[in-house]
């Protein structure tokens, strides 16, 4: 079975969608250090280093070398973005100009047999529910039935609370034998004691956290957070957010071995969510991060660290990924 990824980062959606039987034949993300990381890890994938709205351009069954209705599955995730018009059914005049658009074009001019489309689960929400309805409903003039639902990563084998938002589309003149069923959960969710934790990893795999906040946190045990800290310590560091509304959980969050980690950030620095190893006063490293999104250790990222942190944190956890891609290979084999 043939895939196309677009906005393809550093490839947790690819490589889960590999492993449970999908051929990658054309990958593009525009980012140079997720574009490398791609080809290093996979030599055989054709990745593409490039903005999506210069491919769009080209004759995509020219450039994948397959032709019209033939590909199996259309994958990626888009950035969320406002459309600019409301309630008007313009089709891809409503989304012209976003990234959106151009994954509406590419569905068009290949017509998969199916399509996947991973995004934020306030998605639904955005903008009072217009942005993902305008999206279904160019996914319905497309010609395509759209079943979407919200999946944890939790799960599905990952050791984090990730919740997604996952649209399949089933083309319409396929609906009557493709039969498609989102994956089950596991009965074992697992834990960050399931994962390999390093000690006291090289600056250049792992962030180090301020004097000051390095102070602070180290008052905080596992399973605590912010309110741990005595007022006249916390207050003074935590400045503004010391107003905000809620329970502020995520602010100075330390975590134990016997819970899963909240969502993986891409960057270890913000102060609203900080995810403090359980073991040693640091945030996790980016390899620590790249387990808890289910990456083999073998899955080498390149770049800054800074770029590592981001193209862990934006990625799809590949254990969820190929439980996924599973679901889709069973629908796509009743065709």
């Amino acid at each position: 079975m043939k895939a196309i990824e677009l906005f393809a980062g550093a490839g947790g959606l690819a490589l889960g969608l590999e492993q449970s039987g999908f051929s990658l034949i054309g990958l593009i993300e525009k980012d140079k250090d997720a574009a490398q990381t791609l080809k290093q890890n996979r030599p055989n994938w054709n990745v593409l280093c490039a903005d999506i709205r210069t491919v769009v351009d080209q004759d995509l069954e020219q450039l994948f070398g397959i032709k019209k209705g033939e590909l199996d599955l259309l994958s990626g995730g888009t950035p969320c973005q406002s459309f600019s018009t409301i309630g008007k059914r313009l089709g891809l005049n409503d989304v012209r100009g976003t990234m959106f658009y151009y994954y509406a074009v590419f569905l068009n001019q290949l017509q998969p047999k199916m399509f996947l489309l991973e995004n934020v689960k306030g998605l639904r929400n955005h903008d009072n529910k217009h942005t993902y309805t305008t999206m279904l409903n160019i996914f319905e003039d497309a010609g395509y039935t759209t079943p979407y639902t919200v999946l944890n990563a939790w799960d599905y084998g990952a050791p984090q609370r990730r919740e997604r938002l996952f649209t399949v589309g089933i083309r319409n003149d396929l609906i009557a034998s493709c039969k498609f069923s989102f994956p089950t959960p596991h009965e074992y969710k697992p834990v960050i004691r399931d994962i390999k934790l390093d000690e006291n990893p090289d600056p250049s795999e792992c962030a180090r956290y301020s004097q000051n906040k390095y102070r602070v946190i180290s008052l905080v045990p596992p399973g605590g957070c912010w309110k741990d800290v005595p007022e006249e310590i916390v207050k003074p560091y935590m400045k503004l957010c010391w107003q905000m509304p809620g329970g502020k959980t995520g602010i100075l969050r330390r975590f134990t071995l016997d819970e899963p980690c909240f969502t993986v950030m891409t960057s270890p620095g913000s102060k609203q969510t900080d995810r403090c190893h359980p073991i040693e006063i640091r945030p996790f490293s980016y390899r620590e991060n790249a387990r808890l999104q289910t990456f083999p250790d073998d899955w080498e990222f390149y770049g800054s660290l800074s770029s590592k942190y981001k193209q862990v944190g934006n990625a799809v956890p590949v254990a969820l990924a190929k439980d996924i891609g599973t679901s889709l290979l069973t629908a796509l084999a009743q065709v």
